[in-house]
């Protein structure tokens, strides 16, 4: 299960990354706190906004962002984006205190943290590959699950506490100090053991990631899976806050409400890295499962019931997510890698700005429970086209009497002609 563990880059990297993602998940939680409580009287579309603008940008650069993860030397692409999210939580920290932050301003700091992430994320996914052997790669990226949804388990509990105690401008100072851990992690590095990457020179296309991925109709529907999930389900900062709101919670119960969330989160990171291997067919059997857990949590009647069902709602999703990331990285051309990422991370996140205004609308106006129950609904498609492909495409069979065989979607070793490799880093 810690097998990738035993590698020092990655070691350093999981470290780092942990102590980040605690102050990311402290200041994600009392951005939409403020934007909740203090910047409007309890507008959940005003929430959906501001997700919108935050991970819109993934969606509109894909191209760019993909080209240039795959192009340049990613370690530097995540050293600049550290350093600019350290300076934009520091503002954003300082304006809170000071009483002079609106919601003009909150929208443009979000948008500004979007067009960072939309560099961050596919440089940091597709880094995952450069610091294992591509044996580890799917236990490197289900164990970098488990570290986001630990800090997931810890950030918002300690961010809801906190905002009672001493309000929310401090989570965004605490969450600038956090990425120091990230940049020093980057500066530890033995680079002259990061594994030697492809090459991708300058004629490389932007479109080349799309043209490939049209040629891969597993991963089209994988994809499609995780944008009807991302965009309709996993709008938890909308669900937490407006159903913290509806039982009569505070800041302190809605980040109860994600800590929750992040245990299941946590335990179905772990069981992914225990796999051998990424298989659509779990990514597929995640999908309904999500659909099951988000049904029954809409219609929970008390604080305490439905916090119980965020569990199983946790580990469906990170099932989902984990699975489909590490099947994408595993099964990808090496040379085309940073761009695939981008896209799927483009889908990912760029669901948001389709999904979150349409549920913080329906929170607004028909309440939080009709708008998990819209997510709901988007499972349910999603697991439709998933089952429909894999029976058109003749990969499930009849096995014996009433059982059936579902052969692999894709083969663990993908190598379609020989990559020129990097020299070694010194």
């Amino acid at each position: 299960m810690f097998r990738s563990l035993g590698i020092f880059n990655y070691r350093v990297w999981f470290i780092g990354a942990l102590v980040s993602n605690i102050g990311a998940w402290m200041q994600s939680t009392a951005q939409n706190w403020v934007v909740l409580t203090e910047l409007t009287p309890g507008d959940a579309g005003a929430v959906g906004i501001t997700m919108a603008l935050q991970f819109g940008p993934p969606l509109v650069l894909v191209g760019l962002t993909g080209w240039a993860t795959d192009r340049f030397e990613r370690r530097h692409i995540l050293l600049a984006t550290q350093g600019v999210s350290l300076l934009l939580a520091t503002a954003i920290g300082i304006l809170i205190l000071t009483g002079a932050m609106t919601l003009p301003l909150m929208y443009a700091f979000a948008l500004g943290l979007g067009i960072v992430a939309a560099f961050d994320n596919p440089a940091r996914q597709a880094f995952v590959s450069d610091l294992v052997t591509k044996e580890n790669t799917s236990n490197a990226v289900a164990l970098n699950s488990a570290s986001f949804n630990a800090a997931r388990m810890i950030g918002p509990a300690v961010a809801g506490l906190f905002i009672v105690l001493v309000g929310t401008g401090w989570m965004f100072l605490v969450n600038a100090l956090t990425f120091l851990a990230t940049i020093g992690a980057l500066l530890a590095m033995r680079r002259h053991e990061l594994t030697p990457r492809a090459v991708t020179h300058g004629r490389s296309r932007l479109s080349d990631g799309f043209r490939y991925v049209a040629t891969r109709p597993d991963l089209i529907v994988v994809f499609i899976v995780v944008f009807l999930v991302g965009a309709f389900g996993m709008n938890f900062p909308i669900y937490a806050s407006t159903m913290a709101l509806e039982f009569g919670a505070g800041a302190d119960g809605f980040g109860l409400l994600n800590s929750v969330l992040a245990i299941g989160s946590l335990t179905g990171a772990l069981l992914a890295a225990r796999r051998d291997r990424a298989r659509v067919r779990v990514v597929i059997a995640g999908v309904l499962g999500f659909a099951v857990a988000s049904a029954v949590s809409s219609v929970m009647p008390t604080y305490a019931l439905y916090a119980v069902t965020l569990v199983f709602t946790g580990f469906t999703v990170v099932t989902i997510l984990s699975t489909a990331n590490g099947y994408v990285q595993a099964t990808t051309d090496a040379h085309l890698r940073g761009r695939v990422l981008a896209i799927y991370v483009a889908i990912l996140l760029g669901g948001t700005p389709v999904g979150a205004p349409i549920v913080g609308w329906v929170a607004d106006e028909l309440g939080p429970r009709a708008a998990i129950q819209l997510g709901t609904l988007a499972a349910l498609i999603a697991a439709a086209i998933a089952i429909t492909w894999l029976v058109w495409s003749g990969r499930v069979h009849r096995g014996g009497r009433l059982r059936l065989r579902l052969d692999e979607t894709r083969p663990l070793s993908i190598v379609t002609q020989p990559i020129a490799q990097a020299p070694a880093r010194n």
